[in-house]
């Protein structure tokens, strides 16, 4: 579980991020997963879209990225969120 404050410092980092996935019109498939999962292990932080899921959509999604990845929500602004999970190798 992420502090308030390193959740702080997570989501100054994040405000200059482009989102590098975006969840399409099929939603959040094997394939999305694994490339979040990929961009986890590249960068810790990532910034994922959701243009087309409607909002219970999108919380559910965000819910099973989560459990998927072993990853930390860090914030969610609308159809975008923030996500992070450490990884000792990228330092």
């Amino acid at each position: 579980m992420l502090s308030a404050p390193e959740r702080k410092v997570l989501k100054a980092r994040a405000h200059k991020l482009e989102p590098v996935v975006i969840v399409g019109a099929k939603g959040l498939t094997a394939e999305v997963v694994k490339e979040i999962d990929a961009a986890l292990k590249a960068h810790e932080l990532i910034k994922v879209r959701a243009p087309t899921l409607d909002r219970g959509a999108r919380d559910q999604a965000v819910e099973e990225i989560l459990a998927k990845t072993n990853s930390q929500l860090v914030q969610q602004v609308g159809k975008v969120f923030v996500i992070y999970r450490k990884n000792d190798e990228a330092r």
